[in-house]
């Protein structure tokens, strides 16, 4: 039996699936938790709702009636930077990294338990809720990197004093990566530090949002300069461009 926490009471979750067999109960066991809770089946339907009521988090089935579930992620993403949990009933690769491609922060194959389901969900939250960074207890709150600056307050970011359009995923990644520049960071420390919890070695979330991010900060995609790969290990911030030589451990 669920209990109901104060400070889920006023967190709203949109549940958007044609599958009532599978969103009704889960929407029923969400409520219990606290959480106020809508479902609808409508893609199109779906867009209209994420812009104008912004929820918490979004549950997103990949395919649902009218707009599919990849597209109605993709064009929210114009609107909203909330968590977006992609759901499906295949355990495919290809279309988890779609998935994540398109902005979502999460990929879950159903059949899962309510219980599974919910964990995930508070930790979406807890980190939206919360920037968990070694530099909140250094007081930082903006960093400055020439032409890029990354404002943890306003949870924004500018590129030639232009604003980068980032997830609150994509943000958390980037904040992380550059409030350790200098740094290499290893899958393992990021997923502890955003998720709270181990990386299985599977879990592609964070290279395909590093993908992401890199082209928005105005780093190259194919010889990234900015956002490093380390090989066998994990992710470099370059802090300073100018004058800094390729370590020979680094594959661009």
């Amino acid at each position: 039996m669920t209990q109901k926490s104060d400070t889920n009471s006023k967190q709203k979750i949109l549940i958007v699936d044609g599958d009532h067999s599978f969103s009704k109960p889960l929407s029923e066991y969400l409520q219990g938790s606290g959480y106020l809770v809508e479902v609808i089946s409508d893609g199109a339907q779906a867009l209209s709702r994420i812009q104008t009521q912004q929820p918490q988090l979004v549950m997103l089935e990949l395919n649902i009636p009218g707009e599919n579930g990849l597209t109605v992620c993709k064009l929210s993403r114009r609107h909203y930077t909330g968590p977006v949990i992609m759901l499906s009933g295949r355990s495919d690769e290809l279309d988890e990294v779609l998935c994540l491609d398109m902005g979502a922060d999460d990929y879950i194959c159903k059949p899962v338990s309510h219980r599974v389901m919910l964990a995930r969900i508070q930790a979406h939250l807890r980190r939206t809720n919360k920037t968990i960074t070694v530099e909140e207890e250094d007081g930082k709150e903006r960093l400055n990197f020439g032409d890029l600056v990354i404002d943890n307050t306003m949870r924004e970011a500018w590129l030639n004093n232009a604003p980068i359009e980032l997830t609150s995923a994509e943000f958390d990644l980037l904040w992380l990566l550059s409030s350790h520049a200098g740094q290499i960071m290893t899958r393992e420390e990021i997923f502890n530090k955003l998720r709270g919890i181990e990386y299985d070695g599977q879990d592609r979330s964070v290279d395909v949002r590093v993908s992401r991010i890199r082209p928005k900060v105005g780093d190259d995609p194919v010889h990234p300069r900015r956002i490093k790969t380390v090989r066998s290990k994990g992710y470099l911030f370059v802090g300073d461009l100018a004058g800094r030589q390729a370590d020979t451990r680094i594959l661009n």
